[in-house]
């Protein structure tokens, strides 16, 4: 049984050390089409529970100044561990300057204690996949007592008294939650959260537990397009494309889609072709163009618009 694995180095969070609240088995409130852990029936507590001393003397033998967040996740729902609040304390007390990182669906965030643990955090990650109650059931396929409403109100509240790093992630599956219809109702959504660190969207890239189809990196960054410019959208992919071809770009094309949408050194790889990166790095040289790091990632934007983004929620 392995409650810590890794470290692993994270593009997203840096040195990752994760432990996973639930080695044995999956035990976890959603059966989402696109997990990678075999289908099972979603549960609303966990059965099978560690002890908080075997999880921390565990964690204390690989930890290190190295490191830089403890990610806490497991074969399901984090939130379902029901000692999650002692844990957090006692991993607080040993941690040093790491930071702490949860990765959860966010289904149990309108219970009072499990809102109440995760202001603990240093870094929150809230996953919303679908904003309608219709496409919500048939990608997450959660417990009977779960809905998508409860979840978007108990999100907005917490985005609002939560102080550490906020992040969004939406995983997209072909014809299921790609529709114009629901892009716009999730960004909606996202408008009426505060603080967010930064949105990162994405798609299936590991085996499915049912048979449903990955997005391409060009709908991706599609979709991204579709969103409002003052949220920080980050397209978070392993999925790179085969047969798309960097375009040229204009310096003037470069600055206007920068100013659409931040991009990163990875995105401009793969859209912008040899002449127009070296046109991208001319007006970084110039100060027509700036970095700004977000997370652990550095985006590319205009120099004009550099304090503009995402002011409305600051």
């Amino acid at each position: 049984m392995q409650i810590i694995f890794g470290p692993v180095n994270s593009r997203r969070f840096g040195s990752s050390l994760g432990i996973d609240l639930s080695p044995q088995t999956k035990q976890c409130n959603f059966d989402c089409l696109y997990c990678e852990l075999a289908p099972a029936q979603p549960v609303a507590k966990q059965n099978y529970v560690i002890p908080v001393d075997e999880i921390v003397n565990a964690l204390y033998e690989h930890l290190n100044d190295e490191i830089d967040v403890i990610t806490v996740t497991a074969n399901g729902e984090p939130t379902l561990y029901p000692h999650l609040h002692e844990l957090v304390r006692r991993i607080d007390a040993l941690k040093g300057e790491t930071k702490t990182l949860i990765l959860t669906n966010a289904a149990t965030l309108s219970e009072p204690d499990v809102f109440e643990t995760l202001l603990l955090f240093d870094k929150v990650k809230l996953s919303l996949d679908a904003a309608s109650a219709q496409t919500f059931k048939k990608i997450d396929r959660p417990q009977k007592d779960l809905h998508v409403e409860d979840i978007i109100r108990s999100m907005q509240r917490f985005s609002k008294e939560y102080r550490g790093e906020l992040y969004i992630e939406v995983l997209f599956v072909k014809g299921i939650n790609d529709s114009d219809t629901e892009i716009l109702k999730l960004n909606e959504v996202l408008l009426g959260l505060h603080n967010i660190t930064r949105v990162d969207i994405g798609t299936i890239d590991r085996p499915p537990a049912y048979p449903v189809e990955a997005l391409s990196y060009e709908e991706l960054h599609k979709i991204a397009n579709m969103f409002d410019s003052s949220l920080p959208i980050h397209i978070a992919s392993r999925i790179k494309s085969d047969n798309y071809s960097p375009r040229n770009y204009s310096k003037e094309e470069i600055l206007n889609t920068l100013d659409k949408r931040p991009l990163t050194l990875e995105d401009i790889e793969i859209l912008f072709d040899k002449e127009s990166q070296k046109v991208l790095h001319e007006l970084v040289s110039n100060g027509q163009i700036k970095t700004k790091k977000v997370g652990n990632l550095e985006f590319f934007l205009p120099s004009e618009n550099f304090f503009r983004k995402r002011v409305k929620n600051s």
